[in-house]
């Protein structure tokens, strides 16, 4: 059974988030609110992890995981991001985008799109996530909370634990943070393409 956290939106408690950060450490897999929806997120060299959000929402190896970062410093370890790139991916940061960039080689080769060697990285503007991975010291392997057959996302902690209480460890609640997921924006090729609308302004990108 997945254990269940309750936590302040705006003040997250610091034993609850040292816990979560903990049994991430430990190789459990967490339900957890971002600025966009609640996501998947373990550890990034955690292969049961890996294979446990692939069989949760039936991925096949093309999925772009994402690497969910404190930082603007900690993102610049795990792609290449040269000047341009940088600058447009600073200014719509932290918030709600994924970016889709050629991966360093600190990123395991189980994350990486098989073809074109990239990885989703994001900064998000929420205080638990944010207060999480400053505990936890590194990125976040993540994906959006998004079932299988199912239009949007799941944004209720306790229908969460509820539907997916044998499947992760622990579920981290805070209120419902929307069901759009990120705006995912290609930069790949250096120039951007739009793959996904969501919960980000794309207007900047167009």
């Amino acid at each position: 059974m997945a254990k269940y956290f309750d936590v302040h939106p705006e003040n997250p408690q610091r034993r609850t988030i040292s816990s979560v950060a903990d049994s991430i450490r430990s190789g459990a897999l967490i339900a957890y609110p971002t600025d966009s929806c609640y996501a998947l997120g373990c550890r990034i060299g955690s292969r049961d992890g890996i294979g446990r959000i692939r069989t949760i929402r039936e991925l096949d190896d093309r999925h772009h995981f994402t690497l969910v970062c404190q930082n603007f410093a900690q993102l610049g370890q795990f792609v290449h991001v040269d000047n341009d790139v940088f600058r447009a991916v600073k200014a719509a940061t932290p918030g709600s985008y994924t970016f889709i960039l050629p991966a360093t080689k600190e990123v395991p080769r189980q994350l990486l799109h098989p073809k074109k060697k990239t990885v989703g990285v994001r900064i998000p503007d929420h205080v638990v996530t944010q207060a999480l991975l400053e505990e936890l010291g590194e990125p976040l392997l993540s994906s959006t909370l998004l079932l299988p057959g199912e239009a949007e996302p799941l944004t209720q902690g306790w229908e969460i634990k509820e539907r997916l209480d044998h499947s992760v460890d622990a579920v981290l609640d805070s209120g419902d943070c929307g069901t759009e997921p990120t705006t995912v924006i290609d930069f790949s090729e250096g120039e951007p393409e739009i793959v996904r609308r969501g919960a980000g302004d794309t207007s900047r990108f167009e």
